[in-house]
């Protein structure tokens, strides 16, 4: 691209996030405002019914594979997918106590020590492959569920997961389906979000790809990011409680008026850049209306879909009144047998570490015709007493 972006920077735009200002490009992944997000080009609604590898394919290819490309690829992949011993031992000494993503950042490190490469592309295709391995570990070593079953990579991206993660009275192949879809819709998101931009301002020191994503994923664990997923099913099911599970659309649209004239949070609507339904939600809403509509979660869930948007869009002074995907994202996971929020931004942790991973090497190796981006070292002024 060859056009130049020039602006001027206003009092009232400093200390605002930095949102809005444009500071490089991503290769991989874009959020339209009216649009939603797209990866590689290609809306994620259409990537929904894919099979992840075949995302993962085309976010590290920048192009869809044939199923023989696919395949080759994920062969070398599936060479890579084991943590050494050594590392599971490690990990397995970690101590339990405090939020699990705590534990993820910890074992990213832990991982990087005694596998990393010190090769952006190669560790960045390790870390996809290994995934699963650790955050299955993670997950098991946290909740004390036992030692974490052999990973067999042959069956499939999430299918391996599902089978590692040793979730008491699981029906596997819900679980499985709920995993695959969750993990698609959350690989990316533009190149600006807090986790993805954390690391790679970290990267941009030329921090290795472990010590980068560990930083990443700390960004990630706030609960104005990835841990909004927890605290919208907690904010659910709280209204699940307080009206029932067959309540009718005024009593929901009551609770929320109420909530909003007590000066109370209604979770899990707006977004920073999407002013329509965001349509990773979308997704998910048709998956659950087809697959449990009479589940309480659900029906509720849908409830505050509607009546929310509508009393939402009655203040003008919200530009998105729309339901978000952690809205929903937590519903999806219950539904189908994973009743553990705790672990639910490990999972997000889980599918944009590709995301993440792969705007590193373009940074480091690809970026200013291959000299990489410099260290980030944004400009601020100084407001403190004057002598």
């Amino acid at each position: 691209m060859t056009e130049e972006v020039l602006f001027q920077i206003t009092k009232e735009q400093l200390e605002t996030g930095l949102r809005g200002f444009p500071v490089g490009y991503c290769p991989t992944s874009t959020v339209d405002p009216t649009k939603g997000l797209f990866y590689i080009g290609r809306p994620v609604a259409e990537l929904a019914n894919w099979r992840p590898e075949e995302v993962i394919y085309l976010l590290m290819e920048g192009k869809q594979g044939s199923r023989q490309e696919v395949d080759r690829f994920f062969a070398d992949m599936n060479k890579r997918a084991r943590l050494k011993p050594e590392t599971i031992e490690a990990i397995e000494k970690l101590p339990k106590k405090g939020h699990p993503m705590k534990l993820f950042s910890a074992a990213l490190l832990m991982l990087g020590m005694l596998e990393k490469k010190d090769d952006y592309r190669e560790d960045c295709l390790d870390l996809i492959a290994k995934v699963p391995h650790l955050a299955a570990l993670v997950i098991n070593h946290h909740a004390g569920w036992g030692k974490t079953p052999e990973p067999k990579p042959e069956l499939g991206y999430m299918e391996n997961f599902a089978a590692m993660v040793r979730v008491p009275h699981a029906n596997l192949q819900k679980l499985t389906e709920a995993f695959r879809l969750f993990n698609i819709v959350h690989y990316d998101h533009g190149g600006g979000n807090l986790s993805t931009f954390v690391g790679k301002a970290v990267a941009s020191g030329l921090e290795d790809m472990y010590g980068s994503m560990a930083a990443a994923m700390c960004g990630l664990e706030g609960p104005r990011h990835g841990r909004a997923n927890q605290d919208c099913l907690e904010f659910l099911r709280e209204v699940v409680k307080e009206v029932g599970e067959n309540a009718t659309a005024s009593q929901v649209e009551k609770l929320i008026r109420d909530r909003l004239a007590a000066n109370k949070l209604v979770f899990g609507f707006g977004h920073a850049v999407l002013r329509v339904e965001d349509p990773r939600a979308l997704v998910v809403y048709d998956y659950l209306k087809k697959h449990y509509p009479s589940h309480p979660l659900v029906k509720i869930a849908l409830l505050l879909r509607s009546e929310g948007t509508k009393v939402l869009s009655e203040n003008p002074k919200i530009s998105d009144p729309h339901p978000n995907i952690d809205a929903i994202s937590g519903t999806l996971l219950v539904t189908a047998g994973f009743d553990y929020p705790e672990y639910f931004t490990v999972l997000f942790g889980l599918s944009r570490i590709v995301g993440i991973a792969r705007q590193i090497v373009y940074e480091r190796l690809e970026a200013r015709g291959g000299k990489g981006t410099p260290i980030v070292r944004p400009k601020y002024l100084y407001n403190g007493p004057k002598v």
